[in-house]
C-alpha cells in the first residue's frame, strides 16, 4: 500500500521521499522518480507531511519512537503524520500521544480498498483527529480518493475500519459457502456471479472481487493475502473479547481462514477460502493452490 501510495503520488506530480526496511521497496520510489531516503529521521528532515503503511504495531512503534528522537525540542515547523495502517486501537493512541509530545499531529486514516482499487479512486480514507488538521491535508487525501470522510476524534476511523473488514471476514466465507453450494447442486458458479454480483439486492463490491477468483479458483496475484489477513482477524476478535460483544458469525469464520493457513493458503488471496470449503464438500482440490 506505501508504494502503490507513492507511485500515484509522483505520478500526480508530487515530491516523494520515503523509507522502507526492504532494499526492493526502496530501489523501487527510485525507478519511479521518487527519492529514497536511509531513515525514518531522514523522511522526516524532508517532508512535512509524512504518511506510514505499517504491518504492525510494534513496527508503528518503531517509527514512532524514531520520529520523537528526531523532532524533539524541535517546534519550529508543523509536521503531520497520516497514519493509514490497520493496527489496535492502542497502539494508535500510543502513538499520537508520542508524536504530540514533540509537537508532531497525527491522523488516523485507515483504508478501505486495495491497490487495484486507487487505480479506479475507489478508496475510502476514514480520517479521524485534530479537524483542523483534517481539513488542511483533504487536498492530498483527494489525490487518491474522494471518499474521505471525517469520523470524528482520533481512533474513529480505525473503529470504522475494524467495523468493515469484520464485515469483509464474514462476506469472504459466505460467498465460498455459496460457490460450493452451487458447485454441489451442478450449478455453473459462473452464472451465480453474473447473477448475484450485479444484483441491486446481493450484489456487492467484495462478492464481485473475490467470487470471480473463487469461480476460476485463480487466487494470484492476491489483493489480501490470507496471512496478512490473520492479522486484522485477531485485532477484532480481541477488541470484540474486552468489549464483551459477541461475534458468533465472525468466529465461526475465523476457523476457515486458520484452515486455509494449514492447507498451504497462507500467500494466496482470502478468496483461497473456498478452497477449504471445497476440501470439505469432497470436491477435487486444485493440483496447485
Amino acid at each position: 500500500m506505501g508504494s502503490a501510495m507513492a507511485e500515484h503520488l509522483l505520478n500526480s506530480g508530487f515530491a516523494v521521499v520515503g523509507y522502507d526496511i526492504e532494499p526492493k521497496a526502496r530501489n523501487r520510489l527510485k525507478s519511479w522518480g521518487g527519492k529514497p531516503l536511509g531513515s525514518v529521521q531522514g523522511v522526516l528532515q524532508h517532508a512535512d507531511i509524512i504518511i506510514t503503511s505499517l504491518p504492525s504495531g510494534q513496527a508503528l512503534k518503531t517509527v514512532t519512537d524514531e520520529m520523537v528522537l528526531e523532532f524533539a525540542g524541535d517546534k519550529g515547523l508543523q509536521k503531520v503524520l497520516i497514519e493509514t495502517s490497520t493496527l489496535p486501537i492502542q497502539d494508535k493512541e500510543a502513538c499520537a500521544k508520542k508524536l504530540k509530545s514533540v509537537g508532531i499531529v497525527a491522523l488516523d486514516c485507515p483504508i478501505i480498498g486495495t491497490v487495484s482499487h486507487l487505480k479506479n479512486r475507489l478508496w475510502t480514507i476514514y480520517a479521524s483527529g485534530p479537524k483542523k488538521t483534517y481539513q488542511d491535508v483533504l487536498p492530498l487525501l483527494r489525490e487518491f480518493t474522494d471518499d474521505t470522510p471525517y469520523l470524528g476524534a482520533y481512533g474513529s476511523g480505525t473503529k470504522m475500519k475494524l467495523a468493515a473488514n469484520h464485515l469483509v471476514a464474514i462476506y469472504n466465507v459466505a460467498y465460498a459457502e455459496s460457490v460450493t453450494l452451487a458447485r454441489k447442486m451442478g450449478l455453473d458458479p459462473r452464472d451465480v456471479l453474473q447473477h448475484f454480483g450485479n444484483s441491486p439486492i446481493l450484489g456487492t463490491g467484495v462478492m464481485r472481487s473475490r467470487m470471480a477468483m473463487m469461480v476460476e479458483r485463480n487466487y494470484a496475484p492476491p489483493t489480501m493475502k490470507v496471512e496478512v489477513w490473520q492479522k486484522d482477524m485477531g485485532i477484532i476478535g480481541d477488541l470484540a473479547k474486552t468489549l464483551n460483544c459477541p461475534t458468533p458469525l465472525f468466529s465461526a469464520s475465523a476457523d476457515i481462514y486458520t484452515a486455509a493457513m494449514a492447507q498451504n493458503l497462507a500467500l494466496e488471496d482470502t478468496a483461497a477460502t473456498a478452497e477449504v470449503l471445497a476440501s470439505m464438500a469432497g470436491i477435487k482440490p486444485l493440483r496447485n493452490p
